[in-house]
Order: structure tokens, then C-alpha cells, then sequence
């Protein structure tokens, strides 16, 4: 018998104050689009917590399971409140990525 050895990583995450690198995206809107089927795409550019997640929530009401929804926001707090959001409701999130100063949430119906 081989024993099997663990290796644990360990990630720091950055200080909050710090912003995190511009990703060089061509066309990244694109990219996702054919490389993910988005259901409905929603757009939450210049609103702030709480307004990006109960749209969110009320969109994904009116889509049935397996949907994905493409959520845009410029609330910095975004990526952290869709984290818990998913969490909470049983909603996959796909993918989260920044782009300067918006913040591409991904989702997919429960």
C-alpha cells in the first residue's frame, strides 16, 4: 500500500483598500457569452447595496431552473454580497470577475 501524503495552500488575500490589478480583457462581454449561455443579462451599474441583490433576486424569480443570469454592477461591494447571496439562497455562482471598476456576477437558477 502507498501512503498518501495532503499538501495544505494557504492564500492571502489583499487588504480591502487595495484594488485589485485591471484584467487585460478583449472583449470580455463577448467571451463570456460564447462560452457561457446567458438566459438574461441584468444591469446595476450606479446603484448600491442593497438595490444590486433584490433585482437580482426578482429577476431570478421570473426564470426557471437551470437560467443563468448575468448580473453588471459598479458597487464594490458586490462580489462579497453576491458570494453570500448564493450561499443563502442555493443559487450557483458561476463566475465573478472584475473589470476596472465593474464587477461581472454570474448566477444560475436554483
Amino acid at each position: 500500500m502507498s501512503s498518501s501524503s495532503v499538501t495544505e495552500v494557504t492564500a492571502t488575500c489583499p487588504q480591502a483598500s487595495s484594488r485589485p490589478e485591471r484584467l487585460d480583457t478583449y472583449n470580455f462581454n463577448q467571451a463570456l457569452q460564447t462560452i457561457m449561455d446567458i438566459t438574461r443579462e441584468l444591469d446595476t451599474r450606479g446603484l448600491n447595496c442593497p438595490l444590486p441583490i433584490l433585482k437580482a433576486k426578482k429577476t431570478l424569480a421570473e426564470m426557471t431552473a437551470g437560467q443563468t443570469l448575468k448580473v453588471i454592477a459598479t458597487d464594490p461591494g458586490s462580489m462579497r454580497d453576491f458570494q453570500a447571496f448564493a450561499k443563502q439562497t442555493g443559487n450557483e455562482l458561476l463566475e465573478q470577475v472584475t473589470n476596472g471598476d465593474e464587477f461581472t456576477i454570474i448566477l444560475r437558477r436554483r
